[in-house]
């Protein structure tokens, strides 16, 4: 006899170790009814924007958390019911009904359909399915749903979910909900959010609960004066002086700009970084690159001075695999790595990104021009994966692209090297025993002291710089 039962999804380990994440959207609302696998919400991670895939088949019976809110992993994010079988019309033993549960195998499904490896090591506990002759609460008491409206009543035989549901118990006393903004903006303006009656969906404080709480004239003129601009400005809007003009705007630091923060901060003050510098003439290099484009060969592939300095960088490391390692200091040891997971800066609305090419050495020029060509788009998108994001041995940065000739790139972390391609630019140059108009490039490589000696890094450049100036140099070093 079937009955239902609620079913929570916790918020997984979406790689890395990852401990936090952001709702971003929701892709279902209350009410829904879902396939196992369809996409119900965007969750963005310290590295990247990240689609959730539903572990259960059902109807969405509670959103626990608001897009905007920061999640710690193993938390209920969203309850669903389900239809179970108790066989007879008895209660199911609850054994039985923990091996009907997905949980996180559902998600690991679809990671692995999407070709990315499962992660089955880390699972969190879960909620389990109530027999059903007993009553059911549609979540526990500490994540209280955020939802307009309790998931409307199912009639079943044998089922007491529906009343479950549309009468979730009372929560107990706890901190006034709200999301991270609304805290930041009640912080700001010496609001108790303790005193403010929240009018948002079940109870939540909302900004202008805020705003009307200080308009009330519960706080000091002062207060009021700054609310009235923070309404006009925006929740993170900070006005300065008398006249009340907004002169500064605060955004909260969190998402893909916190890790990338973090990371640099770490790499800059753990690897002792050395950049050298050196400067070419690449137009034979850029002669090579037009004649490319116009052959049968490479015609529909997407060409640039980037996907030959890519294969360049792949072939010269060849012979300087030092620059493709990475220092252990917990084990004192230096890995050394037969593979290449070529890294490329990527700059997107959400920040800084370094994915990467996964074993890059292997592929032949429209293999590594096709895998920058997607590379590039899905950083864009927001759509990269923390696996994307991960494993890199040497990355590239390309602020020819911005109109820059040179710079000092800090190294990602767990890399010995990164370079940086300057813009190609028109110059008077040396040529022939000659002053001509030359297309000239700055390389400028950042490597860890530690792995990388003086002499390594200046003769890995010098190589580089050498089948870029001669692209038929290659022959001799192949």
């Amino acid at each position: 006899m079937s009955a239902t039962m609620i079913k929570e999804f916790r918020l997984p380990d979406l790689g890395e170790g990852l401990t936090e994440s952001e709702i971003v959207a929701w892709k279902v609302a209350v009410g829904d009814t879902v396939t196992l696998n369809q996409i119900i919400a965007e969750v963005e991670t310290a590295k990247a924007v990240v689609e959730l895939p539903s572990p259960f088949a059902g109807v969405v019976a509670a959103l626990h958390e608001q897009p905007g809110t920061v999640v710690e992993v193993g938390k209920p994010i969203v309850s669903f019911e389900i239809e179970g079988d108790d066989g007879a019309g008895g209660s199911a033993p609850a054994a039985e009904t923990a091996k009907r549960e997905p949980n996180l195998v559902g998600y690991g499904a679809v990671l692995e359909a999407s070709g990315r490896p499962a992660r089955r090591a880390r699972t969190f506990p879960s909620t389990a399915a109530a027999p059903a002759a007993a009553p059911v609460t549609a979540a526990p008491a500490a994540a209280a749903p955020v939802t307009a409206a309790p998931a409307p009543a199912v009639e079943r035989a044998g089922s007491s979910v529906s009343e479950a549901v549309a009468k979730p118990a009372a929560p107990p006393a706890e901190r006034p909900r709200s999301t991270p903004p609304v805290r930041k903006l009640a912080k700001d303006l010496g609001v108790d959010l303790e005193a403010v009656t929240g009018t948002g969906e079940r109870g939540l404080i909302t900004r202008d609960d805020v705003r009307n709480f200080v308009g009330g004239g519960d706080l000091p003129a002062a207060a009021q004066e700054l609310a009235g601009a923070q309404v006009l400005g925006g929740p993170q809007v900070q006005p300065v002086g008398p006249a009340g003009g907004v002169r500064e705007t605060r955004i909260p630091i969190k998402g893909v700009r916190k890790f990338t923060a973090a990371a640099m901060v770490a790499s800059a003050f753990t690897a002792p970084h050395v950049t050298e510098f050196l400067t070419i003439d690449v137009t034979p290099t850029m002669e090579l690159l037009g004649r490319l484009k116009d052959s049968r060969a490479f015609a529909g592939y997407k060409l640039t001075p980037l996907t030959l300095v890519s294969k360049a960088v792949l072939i010269a490391l060849r012979n300087h695999p030092t620059l493709n390692a990475r220092w252990d200091e917990a084990n004192q040891e230096i890995v050394q790595f037969n593979y290449v997971n070529l890294g490329i800066a990527a700059a997107t609305p959400r920040g800084l990104t370094v994915p990467n090419i996964k074993d890059a050495d292997r592929m032949s020029l429209r293999e590594l021009s096709s895998a920058l060509t997607e590379l590039t788009g899905t950083a864009r998108a927001g759509k990269t994966s923390p696996e994307g994001l991960s494993g890199g041995t040497i990355s590239i940065t390309n602020i020819g692209v911005f109109g820059i000739d040179a710079g000092t790139p800090i190294l990602n972390p767990g890399e010995a090297a990164i370079l940086a391609l300057g813009a190609v630019r028109k110059m008077p140059w040396e040529y022939q025993d000659e002053v001509a108009l030359r297309q000239v490039m700055t390389l400028s490589l950042s490597f860890d002291h530690r792995l990388v000696d003086g002499e390594q890094g200046s003769r890995f450049l010098q190589d580089l710089g050498t089948m870029l100036a001669d692209p038929g140099m290659v022959l001799a070093m192949v």
